[in-house]
């Protein structure tokens, strides 16, 4: 939230592409933070306000895809081009929107099947604030954060969080969210994740998870970033 007052500690980053939940459409961040000026930015939520924005800077590009359904809160395709041309994902998943559940499958299992078409493509990433951790599967529960990742699996696509840095899935050492009361020593957990092709991973040269001091203890958010992930 509130993404108009902290955007230069985005920039800071100097980002190819930033995937940003719970921030304001462009048009609010233009009118809170003129100085932010992304190449190009695709944007959807309910209030402008609040909702999942996906930004390019330097030489990418993104785009929503014609594609897109507003029945997987909140997911959306976008087309990147630019060094690397790719499709991707991005990842808000909401599990408590009145369209986040149909048959007990919630937005990012469906999504993976309402966009099978765009994943095929050509090469996919997906990532962003997937609200899940196989620490909370639960047995016969259709939306298992292992299944998930099984099915993303099945795409071709590995968690280059995990592969990195030779973790499983639920054993991570570097949480992305300080839960709750947002203390160094409080509730934390691994909700935020890049997929990535296979062929990609093997050529990471460097990962990092932003620290707790640098964006939560200074009240920036709850969640600290993935990033430093180049190919």
């Amino acid at each position: 939230m509130a993404f108009h007052r902290k955007y230069e500690h985005l920039l800071a980053l100097q980002p190819d592409i930033a995937v940003i939940p719970e921030c304001g459409s462009i048009d609010i961040l233009r009118k809170g933070a003129p100085r932010f000026q992304p190449v190009s930015s695709v944007w959807i939520g309910d209030i402008d306000r609040k909702g999942l924005g996906v930004f390019t800077f330097g030489s990418f590009r993104a785009e929503p895809s014609k594609l897109y359904r507003d029945n997987c809160p909140y997911i959306i395709p976008v087309q990147i081009d630019g060094p690397i041309n790719f499709n991707f994902l991005a990842v808000w998943a909401c599990h408590h929107k009145e369209k986040s559940y149909e048959a007990r499958l919630g937005p990012l299992r469906r999504s993976l099947y309402v966009y099978r078409d765009f994943i095929g493509e050509r090469a996919t990433a997906v990532a962003g604030d997937f609200n899940d951790n196989v620490q909370w599967d639960k047995p016969r529960r259709l939306n298992n954060h292992g299944i998930n990742v099984g099915e993303l699996q099945k795409l071709g696509l590995v968690s280059a969080y995990h592969h990195h840095r030779d973790e499983k899935q639920g054993s991570e050492l570097e949480p992305t969210i300080y839960w709750r009361d947002r203390k160094v020593d409080g509730p934390r957990y691994h909700i935020d994740y890049c997929f990535i092709p296979a062929d990609w991973a093997k050529r990471i040269s460097s990962l990092s998870v932003g620290r707790f001091q640098d964006w939560v203890g200074n009240g920036l958010s709850d969640h600290v970033p993935i990033i430093d992930l180049a190919l």
